[in-house]
């Protein structure tokens, strides 16, 4: 097994559940904006729900996906168009929570390699999940896109960490969940891009990443 010199992370559905973020996002909205609603109306509004999102991390605007949901199902309250964004920055980052478990597997991993996390999205709602999960006292250098001006894939973010962290790509791994923004874009740059694939969703592209893993403990193996 070779000396690896660092370890770097995406954050979101990697690190970060946002799935499930997303649904506690989507009760908070029905408790502020709807009457009591059945059980098999939830799952439809919520189904649609995760439909708006559109999974778009590094989207900041997030007017639409409420305006869409309350155009389809007509709520008791309708949030006024200029609060839905402060509304979604405010609560959205305290809607995560962490694994215990990946926090341990951060610390011993850091405790070999240096580790860095690379993340698309908004400053002010990315940083605040990281902080709110303790994740920012794990990490050597954390790189959020809209603070440097360009997201992944773009070759310069990936560029910057390994500047930042003073590590050779060839000696760097990639760990996140998209395959053509974290693996195409690391691989572009001569990282090696683990695919972190826990549901096991089928690689239909022609992307070939340098190994494939469904839970993050299997990271272990390679600095131990």
């Amino acid at each position: 097994m070779r000396d690896y010199q660092a370890m770097i992370f995406d954050l979101d559905d990697t690190l970060l559940n946002r799935d499930k973020a997303v649904e506690k996002m989507f009760l908070m909205i029905l408790d502020k904006c709807y009457e009591e609603v059945n059980h098999s109306r939830k799952k439809e509004m919520l189904q649609k729900f995760k439909e708006y999102d559109q999974r778009r991390y590094g989207q900041s605007d997030k007017i639409n996906v409420l305006e869409s949901l309350f155009d389809e199902f007509s709520p008791k309250y309708r949030m006024p168009r200029h609060d839905i964004q402060d509304f979604w920055n405010q609560h959205f980052p305290y809607c995560f929570s962490i694994n215990q478990n990946t926090i341990n597997i951060i610390n011993i991993i850091k405790k070999h390699v240096k580790v860095a996390i690379v993340t698309n999205g908004a400053t002010q709602r990315q940083r605040a999940k990281i902080n709110n999960t303790n994740l920012n006292s794990c990490f050597d250098t954390v790189i959020i896109s809209e603070e440097v001006g360009f997201s992944k894939p773009d070759k310069r973010i990936f560029e910057l960490v390994l500047n930042k962290l003073k590590v050779e790509p060839d000696a760097t791994l990639f760990v996140g969940d998209d395959i053509e923004r974290d693996i195409d874009g690391c691989q572009n740059v001569n990282i090696k891009g683990i695919w972190f694939n826990p549901c096991m969703i089928n690689n239909e592209s022609d992307i070939k990443p340098y190994d494939e893993i469904h839970s993050l403990d299997e990271l272990l193996s390679y600095i131990m």
